[in-house]
């Protein structure tokens, strides 16, 4: 199957650029004038531009031939070398020439990715939403047993009133204070915003103008979402002092729920990784190591109940690592059901926003809170959503690929857990797809985050940031420059057809159970937009410190002996916008993993 991202970013990556333009001309007439003799009506023709760019020889395509992995002989290499800078080279007026064009960073591409396929329905046909009703119990006595518990339970306290938000978001500021300095997840404290959400909750709920199940809990979002009046950051150097006028659609949501932000947290530069301005965030189980990214701070503040709940955000990953490195539930949700209005950009046809909690009910209660379309995010759309905590998973068919159960990165976690399938009264089913080179699809991130940030780019704003590997957003902005538009198309039409495939796979099956990191399914559903919820299964050993940065082996990681004990997650995958059903199958999973309470040791 295909390789790793690792290795893709170790390996592969420097193959696939190209000297060619990632643009191409739309009109045999842009930029070019009447040609002076000719008769009248004679249309404009290609290769009629004015001369622009530097010159290039025969050899520069010699050279470039190399990169993008195609063959010209040598007459085809003097005719593209003597014609480029009148057919070629000017369509790049556009960022150089005289009538070069600014892009406000606003400005989204034309073209959109939709994940439902021509003729299909995809998602519930009716919107339900029930919650579990179970007594929470009393007031725990002490505050670490408060702060871990599950929002469902958090919730119900406060709407009880015999929590109130006010304490709750104190107790969080508290252990913010005391635990953030070790953790690194945090980059923006707002406690004076906090208590006053936190005092406006605890009158209205008493007023009993209850608005629901996060009215009064504190949370953190992603510093990548925009909050009016308070920085943020993007995690990078030049974007620290950025405060944005408006709040991100997402927060609007969590404000018009009475939620209460008391922090930013932690994200990789430009959300890559977990090595932010502030320096790199930890894992709460193992403090050795990164918390894994980009969610970073998201992961690393819930796992050490810092905050009820946090948003995080995916675009390749970025919800999904984190929560398995860091013990926690995360949950991506279908591309298009949460608007990424006032978000960061990376990816216009991949970001996606989504909850990451301490259970998967949590996780369900956020998304509730936050789904729906908004104007500003021409991806979002309209969607359903069909949840009953008490639902029944009896007969459901849960989907699993037989090698990679028992291939790295599986583990006997993830095999226990397809076990666990069955004792629930779920059917496991043994799919497959085809044997293709899905990383190839990386080519489409790669080109647009590096037109989401151009422009930092070309002012050399990247030499900013802290990491400046290879496999850093730096380097592969500047490669992805001479990425092909033709291999572009092509991979856009692959992407087409594994979204095809992934709709055969899910006429047989209501869900899979695939290893968390594995990284076909990761670069596959990213892609063609499928929801994941990762959820604590158990429980493995690790001798050494784990990265996702490739490996350098002059920064050594540290090993352990005897080995470190630290949770292990699994993934369902849902059909598209049906999270309700792939809530219930983890809710199942669940209770009987038996797992999701064991807290960090020293938190």
């Amino acid at each position: 199957m295909s390789k790793s991202r690792r290795e893709f970013l170790t390996e592969t990556s420097l193959g696939l650029l190209a000297a060619a333009t990632p643009l191409a001309a739309a009109t045999p007439c842009l930029g070019q004038e009447q040609q002076p003799g000719l008769p009248p009506g004679a249309p404009p023709a290609f290769g009629t531009a004015h001369p622009m760019g530097p010159q290039v020889s025969p050899a520069t395509f010699g050279e470039a031939e190399k990169l993008v992995q195609v063959e010209l002989n040598e007459a085809e290499r003097a005719l593209a070398a003597s014609s480029w800078r009148v057919s070629m080279a000017p369509l790049y007026e556009r960022r150089t020439g005289p009538h070069k064009v600014d892009l406000e960073p606003g400005l989204a591409p034309y073209s959109l990715w939709n994940p439902v396929l021509p003729g299909q329905k995809a998602g519930p046909a009716r919107d339900r939403f029930i919650r579990s009703h179970a007594d929470p119990g009393p007031l725990p006595a002490k505050d670490e047993d408060i702060a871990f518990a599950p929002l469902m339970q958090l919730s119900r306290w406060v709407e009880q009133r015999k929590l109130s938000s006010e304490q709750l978001t104190r107790l969080y500021l508290e252990r913010i204070a005391k635990y953030d300095p070790e953790l690194r997840c945090v980059i923006t404290l707002t406690p004076e915003l906090a208590l006053a959400q936190a005092k406006r909750a605890d009158e209205e709920i008493a007023a009993g103008k209850y608005r629901g199940p996060l009215h009064g809990i504190p949370w953190g979002g992603k510093d990548l979402l925009d909050t009016a009046g308070i920085p943020t950051t993007y995690g990078a150097e030049p974007f620290r002092n950025r405060v944005p006028a408006k709040d991100a659609a997402v927060v609007q949501r969590l404000n018009e729920s009475g939620a209460v932000l008391v922090a930013k947290l932690s994200l990789g530069s430009l959300a890559l990784n977990d090595v932010w301005f502030g320096g790199q965030t930890m894992n709460p189980w193992l403090l050795e190591e990164g918390s894994s990214g980009s969610s970073a701070g998201p992961g690393a503040a819930t796992a050490a109940a810092l905050v009820g709940f946090s948003i995080g955000s995916e675009t390749g990953g970025s919800i999904v690592s984190p929560s398995m490195r860091c013990g926690v539930t995360g949950l991506r949700p279908t591309y298009g059901r949460v608007s990424r209005t006032g978000a960061m950009t990376l990816c216009w046809s991949l970001d996606k926003l989504g909850p990451m909690a301490r259970s998967v009910e949590d996780t369900m209660l956020v998304l509730h809170a936050i789904s729906g379309p908004d104007a500003g995010d021409l991806s979002s759309v309209p969607s359903k959503l069909d949840f009953d905590a008490g639902a029944s998973v009896q007969g459901l068919r849960v989907g699993y690929f037989p090698d990679w159960m028992t291939h790295n990165p599986a583990t006997d976690v993830d095999r226990a857990a397809l076990e666990t399938v069955k004792k629930v009264g779920m059917i496991p089913v043994e799919v497959s797809i085809p044997n293709w080179p899905y990383d190839s699809l990386d080519l489409i991130l790669f080109a647009e985050g590096a037109a989401a940030f151009e422009e930092l780019t070309l002012s050399h704003g990247l030499d900013q940031l802290k990491v400046q590997t290879f496999d850093a957003w730096p380097n592969l902005f500047r490669q992805a420059r001479f990425l092909s538009a033709v291999d572009f198309v092509q991979a856009d039409r692959l992407r087409r057809k594994v979204a095809e495939e992934m709709a055969r796979v899910f006429s047989e099956v209501d869900l899979l159970l695939v290893p968390s990191l594995r990284d076909e399914m990761l670069t596959i559903t990213n892609f063609t937009g499928h929801p994941s919820l990762t959820l604590r299964a158990g429980f493995v050993e690790v001798s050494q410190a784990r990265s996702d940065w490739a490996p350098d082996p002059s920064r050594p990681l540290p090993k352990f002996s005897p080995p470190r004990r630290v949770p292990h997650g699994v993934t369902l995958i849902g059909r598209l916008f049906d999270e309700g059903t792939m809530a219930s199958a983890g809710l199942a999973l669940e209770r009987a993993f038996g797992v999701a309470g064991e807290r960090p040791p020293g938190f």
